[in-house]
């Protein structure tokens, strides 16, 4: 059985989920092309993929609109939004610690959070 830790390091660990998660802590709703255009090399196979565990934790609304075309927004629910404070700190803590080995982007810009 997992424990807490563990549950919330699978939300918004890995290469791809916290950097969506963090884009969209900056915006209010943004659709799909917004959030793959603010996320260098991610492609459309892998952002699809990658919002679907989000969306289905609430941690990411994913709003559908009646519209023709179809226009589908995303955005941080509140339990979503209750990470941001978070990341500020793993981002601080990063701040303090991080190493740049030339195969890294500055840790800021990874997490897009001042």
């Amino acid at each position: 059985m997992r424990n807490p830790l563990e549950y919330s390091l699978d939300l918004f660990s890995g290469k791809w989920n916290s950097r969506i998660l963090s884009v969209l802590a900056n915006a209010d709703n943004l659709r799909y092309g917004e959030i793959k255009s603010r996320i260098d090399n991610i492609t459309d196979a892998v952002l699809a993929a990658s919002l679907k565990v989000p969306i289905s934790s609430q941690m990411i609304v994913r709003q559908s609109y009646d519209e023709i075309p179809p226009k589908i927004e995303y955005s941080l629910s509140e339990k979503g939004r209750s990470i941001i404070h978070i990341f500020e700190m793993i981002s601080k803590w990063g701040e303090k610690y991080y190493v740049d080995d030339d195969s890294n982007s500055d840790l800021n810009s990874y997490l897009a959070i001042n």
